[in-house]
């Protein structure tokens, strides 16, 4: 098994606080506005790290897990468990995807949170806190409207920080290629 780097490691562990205290602060200051179903959660624009090293797939999550250990009182523990998963399944396959672009964009890498999100929290929403049972048609409905939150994050936000940290040449100065 390969060693991870310090580099590495300081690299993650900067991306989890910086998207835990983001998430917590916008909370804060907005209350829900990071942890309803239609969510703006600015700390998702961070996603975009995982475009640039493979340090931000284990950073996202757990910082999403710091994250969501906030607002456990709210939403309880699943939501710290399946967001956090989403977010590391997101990050895995953004990190994968992340040389396939159309115009210097990468539109299948800069999806993935709005499909991976929408597919697992909108089934814990409908499955865990919706009564009355399973109903496909509104796991749909909860999926798009987490889904429709991501996708403003991440191409109002996310993309250009991503632009920002190419054009200015950050991508090769600060984050570890292993």
């Amino acid at each position: 098994m390969k060693k991870k780097s310090v580099h590495y490691l300081v690299q993650a562990a900067l991306i989890a606080a910086l998207y835990a205290v983001l998430t917590i602060l916008q909370n804060v200051l907005i209350p829900n506005s990071a942890t309803l179903a239609v969510q703006f959660r600015a700390s998702e624009a961070l996603t975009m790290l995982a475009l640039f090293t493979p340090a931000a797939i284990p950073g996202l999550f757990v910082g999403c897990i710091l994250a969501n250990i906030s607002s456990v009182a709210a939403l309880g523990p699943l939501d710290m468990i399946f967001g956090s998963l989403a977010s590391l399944a997101a990050a895995f396959i953004m990190y994968k995807t992340r040389n396939l672009r159309i115009k210097g964009i990468p539109f299948l890498a800069a999806l993935m949170p709005a499909l991976v999100n929408g597919l697992v929290i909108g089934f814990e929403i409908e499955y865990f806190f919706v009564e009355g049972g399973f109903h496909f048609g509104d796991f749909l409905l909860q999926g798009a409207l987490v889904a429709l939150g991501e996708l403003a994050v991440v191409f109002v936000l996310g993309i250009p920080l991503m632009k920002m940290i190419e054009k200015t040449g950050l991508d090769k100065r600060l984050f570890v290629k292993e």
